[in-house]
């Protein structure tokens, strides 16, 4: 592949965000390390990227940690595989390792690692690179009461995405820390017993991530995750549930091309002033916003203010049928504002569970133009270490 033609993908996959045209109503709130931002299991992409309040399972690490308490398996891992812009390249993809724990009835201990390749880049004629983002992490989770529970992660995050190797260049690197907390409740809806889940997630509270010995400084995707699960048994052997998340990213919105163009009186659509742009960016103090003061921030600082505060939340909707605990089929749709990224699709899926493992698929079907995921088909692969456990004993 060309050098030009892999930035091109490279700005693609960093900002995640499908329509990158320059418009004047597009104002995206931008991060680094946006692998961190990738639902990395089956599942949940079925469901339309929704997880924090979803039955607990072996992902749960990703979506809301403060669910492992409640997993029903003494122990588990899953592995997940997601391919991206698979109608350009073949080599670039993203794999997640998950697993849990459960300490006597009422803690749990668990930990994951995601790796996110670039594939191999030709950087020059003698060099070829292979720039990736990796992200390790534990968590402890803990029942605070028989329906609700309270987590807590630390995150080591290094991202490595150079082209030009010089002495002012090198891989980034930062710490974060996820705070959870999850409620789950029977209720009696007629003669059925139902099951409420509530779940919050704080996600990478942490670091800013520099490439050039901090002299510059990015956001990591810092994020609220808010959702509601209910599960509706309709008899002995079928279920249903629908569940919802609402996220919103607790970055400070960056200040605009268009509104460095009104403040200096320039032409409105003049697109040659980018160089002045960044130098005025460095002097509006946004680079000097810690990453805690940006989190205040982050709720009163869209330029278009309340109206553009409601854009920048995105979410999904997702419903699941499961016969027998054995054999699911689900749907979803995720949605984000058309000027904050417009990720914009409708997910399917099936997972198919036995005492020992269970294989989960995920298709996306993008409404929005330029997803990296349109027409990508997911996979996970979990193992209940109960089951392996008796398995082995026969």
């Amino acid at each position: 592949m060309t050098k030009n033609r892999i930035l091109s993908i490279l700005l693609l996959v960093l900002m995640a965000f499908p329509a990158l045209a320059q418009k004047d109503q597009f104002n995206p709130v931008y991060t680094g390390v946006t692998s961190l931002s990738i639902a990395p299991d089956a599942r949940a992409g079925a469901l339309g990227d929704v997880g924090v309040a979803t039955e607990p399972d072996a992902n749960s690490q990703y979506w809301n940690p403060a669910k492992y308490p409640f997993n029903i398996a003494r122990a588990g891992v899953s592995m997940s595989y997601t391919p991206w812009l698979r109608q350009l390249v073949s080599d670039i993809d993203l794999v997640n390792l998950a697993g849990f724990y459960r300490i006597g009835d009422y803690s749990a201990v668990s930990a994951s690692l995601t790796y996110f390749s670039l594939g191999e880049v030709i950087a020059d004629e003698i060099m070829t690179i292979k720039p990736y983002e990796m992200a390790v992490d534990l968590a402890y989770s803990r029942m605070l009461s028989e329906t609700f529970s309270a987590a807590i992660a630390l995150r080591y995050i290094h991202s490595d995405l150079q082209y030009d190797y010089t002495e002012d260049m090198s891989p980034g690197n930062a710490f974060a820390a996820d705070i959870a907390l999850y409620y789950n409740k029977y209720l009696f809806v007629g003669n059925r017993e139902c099951l409420l889940g509530l779940g919050l997630n704080l996600s990478n509270i942490g670091t800013k991530i520099s490439y050039d010995g901090g002299s510059t400084n990015e956001f990591i995707p810092t994020n609220m995750r808010l959702g509601a699960s209910f599960l509706v048994p309709l008899d002995d052997y079928n279920t249903i549930s629908l569940s919802f998340d609402v996220n919103k990213l607790m970055v400070p919105t960056k200040p605009s091309y268009s509104q460095f163009l009104a403040e200096k009186g320039y032409n409105e659509g003049d697109n040659s002033f980018y160089s002045e742009y960044q130098s005025w960016l460095d002097e509006s103090g946004y680079n000097d916003i810690s990453p805690i003061s940006g989190i205040f921030k982050s709720f009163a600082d869209a330029p278009g203010g309340t109206a553009e505060e409601f854009r920048e939340l995105y979410g999904g909707v997702g419903i699941e049928y499961c016969y027998n605990q054995q054999f699911s089929v689900r749907g979803g749709y995720h949605y984000e504002n058309e000027y904050k990224g417009n990720r914009k699709y409708f997910t399917l899926g099936a997972g198919f569970r036995m005492s020992v493992f269970s294989l989960d698929a995920a298709y996306l079907i993008s409404t929005a133009q330029s997803n990296p995921l349109d027409q990508t088909l997911r996979f996970s692969l979990s193992f209940d270490m109960d089951g392996l456990r008796d398995l082995f004993r026969r």
